[in-house]
């Protein structure tokens, strides 16, 4: 049974969490303005090294065809508790939507409640992994 001090500290560790992408996806945007090569490449490389695991799964086919990637996630931090950025894929294989969810031991995922513009910099951050099989 969850206690409320657990939720809460789920709901802060993802706060934490979106915290630390929106200062990710802030030095990734400014190394484009400034058409930094390096700095581009360092801070997409903190993006990778920040996430624990990337993951993908298919939707629905018939036996034999191909599958191919419909939906993402992020794991962001795991134990309790737990944090991560699920969404669709396009066409594309690029994230199309991003939800910052989070867990602690024996509850279920909840979704962490972001305006437009946090969800369009957990899109920002998802972006910068490759989901193509």
């Amino acid at each position: 049974m969850t206690t409320t001090k657990e939720a809460e500290r789920a709901e802060s560790q993802a706060r934490a969490q979106l915290e630390s992408i929106i200062e990710l996806v802030s030095a990734l945007n400014d190394s484009g303005d400034q058409e930094d090569d390096d700095a581009n490449e360092a801070a997409v490389t903190a993006i990778h090294e920040d996430a624990l695991s990337v993951e993908v799964r298919s939707g629905w086919t018939s036996p034999g065809d191909k599958l191919e990637p419909a939906e993402y996630c992020i794991l962001l931090c795991t134990g309790g508790p737990a944090v991560r950025i699920i969404g669709e894929l396009d066409r594309g294989y690029e994230p199309d939507s991003a939800e910052l969810q989070y867990q602690d031991w024996g509850t279920p995922w909840t979704r962490y409640l972001t305006t437009h513009e946090e969800e369009n910099t957990l899109l920002s951050y998802a972006r910068q992994f490759y989901f193509e099989s």
